[in-house]
């Protein structure tokens, strides 16, 4: 080898110790720990919490239950006469009053029937008119027979021969009149006395007469009343106030009597029924306040009453059902919402409280931690009802516990922390 190639030969092992010195000291700092640095334990950290002791006061009691809102009063809409729809006056969520029109159905026909009966009244008055003048019978007027001029001229007629006939009875006795004479006068009083008869027979025939006229105006005047009273069914209107849930008809549908125009609801006020334990039931009364919630107006409250009771607790849930009034003014609250009943109780109990906020869930279970001695403490807690941003705790803290109420979520038990 000459010197030459001896140096060139010392510069590559010189350039591949470089090289492989370098590949490890990057293998360390990328991925190899660093024996000094691990064997090192890290400084305990101190974590910065808030807190605040917990208090104790009378708490109002109540009860609470869940159930669906319902309409005060739901009703199904119906024609009373069948017939072809010609115009729609409200849809879906339309307000109506009671009385608007709904559905207008067509009325060709039954104005025909009107005027055709109408007519028929027209002339059974123009009977009973003619029947009245026959016998003299002014309007409203009571009927005796004697004031009809036919009865009165053959009474008189009647009296006359009658008259006439007793003086011939006494002149005959005396000789005066003759027996023929007699005999002809008795015949004249007794043929008159029949034409009198027959007029009072007549008179009453006629009278009659005039009865059946007046029933059959009587009759008209029905089926006048009835046609213009089908004729009014032609416009559907709404039974109550509220809003329309459903218009299944349309424009040029034929309707009858058992189709259903549309569905009226009453949002105003809401019930809802809920099942009181009968543990409660002593507590609950007639008339007493309740609120209710929903998810749909979590910050928000409806009032309420308890309007209505069941006489009897049932044998197989062993719970009272009572039905609540909830005020709608608003319209906010819809029928088929769930929502929850709280029940003011009458009594209040003494309550242990903290902020909701100090509160943490882990796997299903609540917790608090209690700060002493400058470390969290980590409790099992049960809580109960909420009043505002406070939450009742009924075990597991007691009156004055400071709690930690910020940075919950980064504590553990045994953690040192700093107010």
């Amino acid at each position: 080898m000459t010197s030459r190639e001896s140096i060139k030969f010392a510069l590559i092992v010189l350039l591949a110790t470089a090289a492989g010195a370098s590949f490890i000291a990057c293998g360390r700092s990328n991925g190899q720990p660093n024996n000094s640095a691990a064997s090192a334990s890290p400084a305990t950290s101190t974590i910065e919490v808030a807190t605040t002791a917990a208090i104790s006061r009378q708490l109002p009691r109540f009860f609470e239950a869940t159930g669906s809102l319902a309409a005060d009063v739901q009703t199904d809409v119906q024609p009373q006469t069948a017939g072809k729809i010609v115009a729609v006056g409200v849809d879906m969520g339309s307000a109506v009053k009671k009385g608007q029109m709904l559905v207008r159905l067509e009325t060709v026909d039954l104005k025909l029937r009107v005027d055709q009966s109408v007519a028929q009244l027209d002339n059974a008055r123009a009977a009973v008119k003619q029947a009245e003048e026959k016998i003299g019978l002014r309007p409203n007027e009571q009927f005796v027979p004697e004031r009809v001029a036919d009865v009165s001229a053959a009474r008189a007629n009647y009296d006359l021969a009658e008259n006439n006939f007793q003086r011939a009875q006494k002149l005959v006795e005396s000789g005066d009149v003759s027996r023929a004479e007699y005999d002809q006068r008795k015949a004249q009083r007794d043929t008159l006395r029949q034409v009198y008869e027959s007029a009072i027979s007549a008179a009453r025939q006629n009278y009659a007469a005039v009865l059946v006229a007046r029933t059959n105006v009587t009759n008209a005047q029905t089926q006048v009343s009835m046609a213009q009273r089908t004729l009014s069914y032609t416009v559907v209107a709404a039974p109550i106030d509220g809003f329309v849930l459903d218009r299944p008809v349309d424009v040029g549908a034929y309707v009858s009597t058992n189709t259903k125009i549309a569905t009226i609801v009453r949002t105003n006020p809401l019930w809802i029924r809920i099942d009181i334990p009968e543990q409660s039931v002593p507590q609950i009364k007639k008339g007493q306040s309740v609120s209710l919630t929903t998810s749909s107006f979590a910050d928000r409250s409806f009032s309420g009453r308890i309007a209505r009771i069941s006489p009897n607790v049932s044998t197989t849930s062993r719970t009272l059902t009572v039905e609540a009034q909830i005020d709608n003014g608003s319209g906010a609250l819809k029928p088929g919402q769930f929502g929850t009943v709280r029940i003011l109780l009458p009594q209040s109990a003494p309550a242990v409280l903290i902020p909701q906020r100090a509160l943490r869930t882990i796997s299903g279970a609540t917790y608090v931690f209690v700060i002493k001695n400058g470390h969290a403490e980590q409790r099992l807690v049960q809580s109960g009802q909420t009043e505002g941003d406070l939450v009742e705790i009924k075990s597991g803290v007691a009156e004055n516990e400071v709690v930690a109420t910020s940075n919950v979520d980064r504590l553990s038990d045994g953690v040192a922390v700093r107010q």
